[in-house]
């Protein structure tokens, strides 16, 4: 097994710099958060009672974060649309954000072209790429990322300008408290779970081992059914490993069943279950018993709670936990974190059927 705390082992595993922009998360919440509170919309974008973020992967998670965060009766209703149409319910009343890191997802575009053809409001967050070529004909404001990493390793930049942008436009409530106090959790947390902390006092580099050769399989639930989302890709991207998601209280109407068969895949489980005090009290009763019926069925799990006092930080912190923990199960695995060539083979299959 490959040791977590060889400083050589990083560098030549990861050639691509992940933990570096791992590392960097908190710094590239808080640019990101700066830039968005000064980028200016025009005035009748204030006048929307609905936001649709068009978006797959990396350039997704922080519309569904962004939604779980912004939660509150005075909130418009956000939806993320991970697909190639528009939703049949967009009118002039909406904001239709098209976020794609590179500019080139076809999905993005597909549903943003016909975003172009209807009444609402429309905003692109992106590097450059198609669909900033197709905003700037149509005059279309785009909010540009300037930062160099993977889709999934710019989630800062995903996630801050939604909730900006929203603030701005008084969609939601001024959240700047709230996100200063969340990076400075996540400078704090990040410092104990940093590649260069020994795994004797990094619950990451701990929990990356006890998952290691592990199907993993990862529960939340309210505003941390897409943080149990993001483990999950973070996982399979970093990490090259299966991984599934699944959200509280649903999963007790159906997947507690499956826990008694295949009997031979019962050793090869772990189940994470992500929890916060905020959750609905019942909710957190459901986690127990949930627990009890793992353990009658001989089925590993750990529960892992959230730091912090405001949703924010409860989605943020076990957003980087996860995201290390990915990290090092990627150099447990012996893999490169960065490169993602089963993705980059299906977009070239794709591009050669049109």
């Amino acid at each position: 097994m490959h040791n977590l705390d060889d400083p050589a082992l990083f560098s030549s595993l990861d050639q691509a710099g992940m933990r570096l922009q791992i590392r960097g998360l908190p710094a590239q919440c808080r640019d990101a958060w700066e830039k968005a509170l000064r980028f200016t919309l025009p005035g009748d974008y204030r006048n929307v009672n609905k936001v649709v973020i068009l978006g797959m992967g990396g350039s997704a998670i922080g519309g569904d974060l962004v939604r779980a965060a912004a939660t509150s009766s005075a909130s418009p209703l956000i939806t993320v649309q991970r697909d190639y149409d528009l939703p049949a319910y967009v009118d002039e009343n909406t904001l239709v954000v098209a976020s794609s890191y590179s500019g080139n997802t076809e999905e993005t575009l597909s549903g943003f072209t016909q975003a172009l053809n209807r009444k609402c409001k429309k905003l692109v967050i992106s590097t450059g790429g198609k669909i900033c070529s197709l905003a700037r004909e149509a005059d279309v404001p785009i909010f540009v990322i300037e930062h160099v990493s993977s889709p999934r390793a710019a989630l800062g930049y995903s996630l801050m300008p939604l909730l900006a942008i929203m603030q701005n436009l008084g969609l939601v409530s001024d959240k700047s408290a709230e996100v200063e106090s969340m990076v400075h959790a996540l400078e704090t947390l990040g410092s104990s779970w940093n590649d260069d902390i020994s795994t004797e006092h990094n619950q990451a580099k701990k929990l990356a081992l006890k998952l290691n050769g592990k199907l993993v399989v990862v529960y939340g639930s309210g505003i941390l059914s897409d943080v149990a989302r993001r483990w999950k890709t973070q996982i399979n991207e970093n990490s090259k490993s299966w991984a599934f998601f699944e959200v509280l209280p649903e999963l007790n109407h159906n997947a507690v069943i499956g826990y008694r068969y295949p009997v031979s895949l019962k050793e090869h489980i772990l189940v994470l279950m992500l929890r916060c005090p905020s959750l609905h009290p019942r909710t957190l009763i459901r986690y127990k018993v949930t627990g009890e019926l793992l353990e009658q069925q001989k089925i590993q799990h750990q529960i892992l709670d959230s730091d912090g006092t405001n949703p924010l930080k409860h989605i943020m912190s076990l957003v980087l936990l996860g995201d290390w923990v990915s990290y090092y199960l990627a150099i447990l695995n012996g893999a490169d974190p960065t490169p993602v060539p089963e993705i980059d083979f299906l977009k070239k299959r794709l591009s050669e059927v049109k």
